[in-house]
């Protein structure tokens, strides 16, 4: 699931964050960079909801935020959708493999022989 701009960057705050962050936490920490309405990350995170990206609790009067998977298990889904969506996902993952430099095709081949 690809997302837009200020959901990665909704992301990135709570990626970055010790625990699940209040949408007073992450606009406090997305308004150091910008000037966004509370409302504006309220109804992101409530999206962001909607599509299980991240969880919400209630804490209170407030609902806590967390992201649902690491960065690297989104970006792996992401990848993962993209080439099975491509109609040929062989010819795709040898695309992809023949972009990354040695030493990343190094490391994917050391982790597949971990599996």
């Amino acid at each position: 699931m690809a997302l837009g701009d200020l959901e990665r960057d909704v992301m990135a705050q709570l990626w970055a964050a010790a625990g699940p962050l209040t949408v007073r936490q992450v606009h406090e920490r997305l308004n150091q960079d910008r000037d966004l309405a509370y409302t504006t990350v309220m109804t992101v995170l409530d999206r962001l909801a909607k599509k299980d990206v991240v969880t919400r609790q209630k804490a209170d009067r407030a609902y806590l935020y967390a992201p649902a998977q690491s960065r690297e298990e989104m970006t792996a889904a992401v990848m993962l959708d993209a080439l099975t969506a491509s109609g040929d996902q062989d010819a795709a993952l040898a695309y992809f493999v023949g972009q990354l430099p040695p030493e990343a095709l190094a490391a994917a081949i050391e982790a597949a022989k971990q599996k």
